[in-house]
Formats: C-alpha cells, structure tokens, sequence
C-alpha cells in the first residue's frame, strides 16, 4: 500500500494529473464558448438562410402523438447542431496544435537563437555534430 501511495504521489508531483486537471477545466470552459459560437452566432444565419427554420426543432416524425401515445421523432436538427460543434471545436484544436508544434520546432532548434533551446537538445545537437566529424574523420582514415 505504501508504494501505492507513493507510486501516486510521484504521477501527481509530475504533473500529470495537475495537466490532465487543467485540460479538463480548458476543455469545459472551451465547450461553453463553442456552444454559444454555434447557437447564437452560427445558427441564426443559418435559420435565416433556410426561412427561419430552427434546426435544432428538425426532425423525421416516426409516430405522431395522440392523447397519451408519445410522438416518436428522429432529431436529425439537433445532430446537425452537434456536427457543427464538433467541425469548430477540431478545427480550432487542430490550428492550436499546429501553433504550438512550430513553436516546439523552433525551440528544439539549435540553430536558431531566437527562442531559448532547452539544455537537453543543445547537447543532443552537440553530440549529433560531433558523431558526424567522427564519421568524416573515419571516412576519410578508411580512403
């Protein structure tokens, strides 16, 4: 139990699940924004467009409701909402990911002195240079 403990204590101080948790928080709050990008932005257009028809009240009515018998409807109105949710959220997830790639690229770059490369790839390409002089200098022992 106590390597448990302590097995969990180091996921945690690792910042793991302190990421995981802020993903989480981002995430929700970014799902509000969408939503309301969606419903008050993109979709009174769209009604606009098509006579001022709702699409989140659209759908195919499999049987219509009489006294006590519920009405059975497929609300393909409400998928169509969701789909464009979903098509703004991947979208803007996939522009940050291209963001922060090239900015990881330009960071893991020894070679460019406009962002701080971190110490572990500074010596990784010192060592990258130095494995090919070897190499050069093995070549040209072997001629």
């Amino acid at each position: 139990m106590i390597k448990f403990i302590k097995e969990f204590k180091e996921f945690a101080v690792k910042g793991n699940m302190i990421d995981m948790a802020v993903g989480v928080i981002i995430g929700t709050a970014f799902n509000k924004v969408v939503s309301t990008l969606v419903n008050k932005v993109i979709m009174p257009p769209l009604s606009l467009l098509t006579d001022d028809v709702h699409f989140a009240d659209k759908q195919y009515v499999l049987r219509k409701g009489h006294g006590e018998i519920e009405e059975i409807a497929l609300g393909y109105g409400a998928l169509i909402e969701v789909l464009i949710d979903f098509l703004i959220i991947s979208l803007t997830i996939f522009m940050v990911v291209k963001f922060i790639n090239r900015f990881k690229a330009k960071a893991e770059d020894p070679k460019n002195k406009d962002v701080a490369t971190p110490r572990n790839i500074e010596l990784l390409a010192n060592m990258e240079k130095l494995l090919q002089e070897q190499n050069e200098l093995i070549k040209q022992r072997s001629k």
